[in-house]
């Protein structure tokens, strides 16, 4: 008996950061998927898991795409993609991406999403660095 007690207590202690760790795979996922839909140049696809709060800024996808080739070249064109640290706080999910450029440059891209009303999460910002630069 107390051993299922505490099996209990143990999963009832746990299941939070469960929680949190199946938001930040679901939150790298879409990172993932707009990497992708970037490297095939679907601006369509890529433009789709920008928050609200971006679309309002770029109102469709072709500007979206173009401010993206413009701005953020290593996140639009690299060399590798890699997920770093993460942090989860209520809905919001702040997730380190290590990144590689065409060039051979290393950047760090700090992403920013928001869990939204029917569960899935949207990116609400991306902040890049190359690596080594003081913020």
């Amino acid at each position: 008996m107390r051993i299922a007690a505490l099996l209990v207590a143990l999963s009832a202690a746990f299941s939070p950061l469960a929680a949190r760790a199946d938001d930040v795979a679901a939150a790298q996922g879409v990172i993932r998927a707009q990497e992708q839909a970037f490297v095939r140049d679907d601006a369509a696809l890529a433009y789709s898991y920008a928050a609200p709060a971006i679309r309002e800024i770029f109102p469709a996808p072709d500007i979206f795409m173009s401010m993206v080739q413009n701005g953020y070249a290593p996140v639009y064109r690299h060399k590798s993609f890699e997920f770093g640290d993460s942090k989860s706080e209520g809905s919001w999910i702040a997730q380190r991406v290590h990144i590689v450029d065409a060039d051979g440059e290393a950047w760090e891209a700090l992403y920013t999403l928001e869990r939204q009303s029917d569960g899935s999460y949207k990116i609400t910002g991306c902040s890049l660095l190359k690596a080594g630069q003081a913020v």
